[in-house]
């Protein structure tokens, strides 16, 4: 059965029902138009990868990595959904991958009397943002013909999402764990599509970290153990956002430098962020002015109301007020500390 998309003027093949059904001829064209109406939509970067592209070595590092307890309490990193996307959508043939900068260009203010909140959690919680764009280029490809399948998420599935966004080409993935791109660094947030359109992939990215090995040695606690590997165990963003135990270790407490709620230090080390972030045209992430400079104090007691109207619609809500209150309590002993 053939059938024309008037609208787009493009051509696509998909499976649906274990069975080919064509949209006129299929060519790159349709690859093309998908791309360009993600980036319509105010996606900044967008790759496609086909769903058997990514080979067995990335589950054998997930595995490996887990094996070693780098995981901490993260159970939902032991999904064998993450091993195998096919066990997300078995009717999935193509993948794509979009990027959206969240860089503001702030400055935080010196000061040990600050807390430090990750770049990320400036804004408006980013789900939120990125849910929305995806909605809408899942809406748009199901439009498309009858058939179609979509499915999306944003730091919210199964997915492991870095590794997908270099087989995509969007970025790869940096001695420090995060994904770096040409145009904007590390400051960006990935989100994926899994549709059974059969789509033409764009090439895996090249590794463009070279021998630097800044965020390495920057790193307080030693969390990228080598390169390319995280353990979470040892990492200020992971116990400032995840960690639920009434006290931190230690050993992370007396580095914190600051931070209660993640922790940038190893991307604003990187010389791509130094170089190549460029301000975002997404308004929404522009920063809450309460999140710029925090004072410890404040946040050591801060009260369950307070919290709740000081962080509407943030991607902070992750962090419990009884987490916050730890955090900044922590920091403000290690200063004590050093008296």
């Amino acid at each position: 059965m053939k059938q024309t998309n008037c609208l787009y003027g493009v051509s696509l093949k998909y499976r649906c029902l274990g069975k080919f059904r064509e949209m006129n001829q299929y060519d790159l064209t349709s690859s093309n138009v998908v791309r360009e109406k993600a980036l319509e939509l105010g996606f900044h970067k967008v790759g496609i990868a086909a769903v058997d592209g990514l080979d067995a070595s990335e589950a054998k590092r997930l595995q490996a990595w887990i094996a070693l307890g780098y995981h901490a309490d993260m159970e939902w990193m032991t999904s064998a959904k993450r091993q195998d996307i096919r066990l997300v959508m078995p009717e999935a043939r193509s993948l794509l991958s979009v990027a959206l900068n969240y860089y503001t260009g702030h400055e935080r203010p010196e000061g040990e009397e600050y807390g430090k909140i990750s770049r990320y959690a400036w804004g408006r919680d980013y789900h939120k943002i990125m849910h929305k764009k995806l909605k809408t280029l899942s809406n748009w490809l199901l439009s498309l013909a009858p058939g179609i399948q979509a499915h999306y998420y944003a730091d919210t599935g199964p997915m492991q999402d870095k590794a997908w966004a270099q087989q995509a080409g969007v970025g790869w993935i940096a001695k420090n764990g995060n994904l770096i791109t040409r145009e904007y660094g590390s400051w960006v947030f990935l989100g994926e599509i899994l549709t059974n359109l059969e789509l033409e992939s764009d090439r895996p990215h090249t590794e463009h970290c070279g021998s630097c090995t800044r965020c390495i040695e920057a790193c307080p606690t030693g969390a990228i153990t080598e390169p390319f590997v995280v353990d979470a165990n040892r990492c200020i963003a992971y116990h400032t956002i995840e960690n639920r135990a009434e006290k931190l270790p230690s050993a992370i407490a007396s580095q914190m430098s600051g931070w209660v709620a993640g922790c940038d230090i190893c991307q604003d080390v990187c010389p791509w962020n130094q170089r190549f972030g460029q301000v975002t045209d997404v308004g929404e992430f522009e920063p809450y002015p309460v999140n710029l400079a925090p004072h410890l104090i404040e946040l050591a007691e801060i009260s369950d109301e307070e919290w709740d109207r000081r962080f509407p619609a943030s991607a902070l809500r992750r962090i419990k007020p009884e987490m916050l209150r730890r955090n900044a309590r922590a920091n403000l002993d290690a200063l004590q500390a050093k008296e």
